[in-house]
C-alpha cells in the first residue's frame, strides 16, 4: 500500500466524519424544530381552552337564572386577591341555584412530575368543594381590580363591593420542552366587566 493510498484513506475518513457530524446536527435541529412547533401548538390550545372557561365564568359573576336570588350584585364577589377570586353565580347548567365559584392557583411545588419549574395547578372550586386542579401549563394567573373611576384597588381587596372591572393576565407554557426551550403564550383581558356588577 503506497503513501498516496494512505493519504486517500485518511482524507476519505476525515471527509466522512465531517459529513456524519453535519448529518447529526441537521437531525438534532430537525428534532428541536419539531418539538418547538408541537410545543407552540399545545400551548396555544391550552391557552384557548383556559380562557374560554375563565371568560364565561367571570362574565357570570352575580348572575342567577332566578334573578331574585341575588338581589344585591354588589355582594357577588366574596374574595378578591391577586391570584384568587371567589364569587357567587349560577354555574352551568343554569338551574336557578346560587353557587359559589372560586379560582385560585396552587404553589409550583405541587407539580413535581413536570420538568417545567414554573407551572402550577389552576383550581376551579364549586361550592367549596376542592377540585383536583388542572395542569394546562399555567405559569401566571394574575388579577387586578378597578373601581368605577378606573382606580386600581389594592389586593386583597378589603371591600369587594367597590370592584367594577377586573383585569386578567394568564401565561401558559408547555410542561416539558426540548433543551428547556419552553414555548410561551400570554393573554390579557383588559377591564372585564360582568354585566351584573353594573346592576347596582
Amino acid at each position: 500500500m503506497g503513501f498516496s493510498t494512505m493519504i486517500d484513506i485518511l482524507g476519505s475518513t476525515i471527509i466522512g466524519s465531517v459529513i456524519f457530524l453535519i448529518l447529526l446536527r441537521i437531525n438534532d435541529a430537525a428534532t428541536q424544530s419539531t418539538y418547538t412547533y408541537m410545543g407552540d401548538v399545545i400551548v396555544q390550545g391550552n391557552l384557548v381552552a383556559t380562557i374560554e372557561i375563565i371568560e364565561h365564568d367571570f362574565r357570570k359573576i352575580g348572575y342567577c337564572s332566578s334573578y331574585s336570588k341575588i338581589p344585591d350584585p354588589s355582594k357577588a364577589i366574596l374574595i378578591a386577591d391577586s391570584n384568587r377570586i371567589k364569587f357567587i353565580t349560577d354555574v352551568y347548567p343554569h338551574n336557578g341555584v346560587v353557587d359559589t365559584l372560586e379560582y385560585r392557583t396552587g404553589p409550583t411545588s405541587e407539580l413535581t412530575e413536570t420538568p417545567n419549574p414554573r407551572d402550577m395547578f389552576l383550581y376551579r372550586n364549586i361550592n367549596n368543594v376542592n377540585s383536583r386542579g388542572s395542569n394546562l401549563g399555567i405559569t401566571q394567573f394574575k388579577l387586578l381590580y378597578f373601581n368605577t373611576l378606573g382606580n386600581k384597588l389594592a389586593t386583597p381587596v378589603a371591600t369587594p363591593s367597590e370592584i367594577a372591572t377586573i383585569q386578567i393576565d394568564v401565561t401558559v407554557e408547555n410542561s416539558a420542552a426540548y433543551n428547556n426551550d419552553y414555548s410561551t403564550a400570554y393573554w390579557r383581558q383588559l377591564r372585564l366587566t360582568a354585566r351584573n356588577l353594573n346592576n347596582r
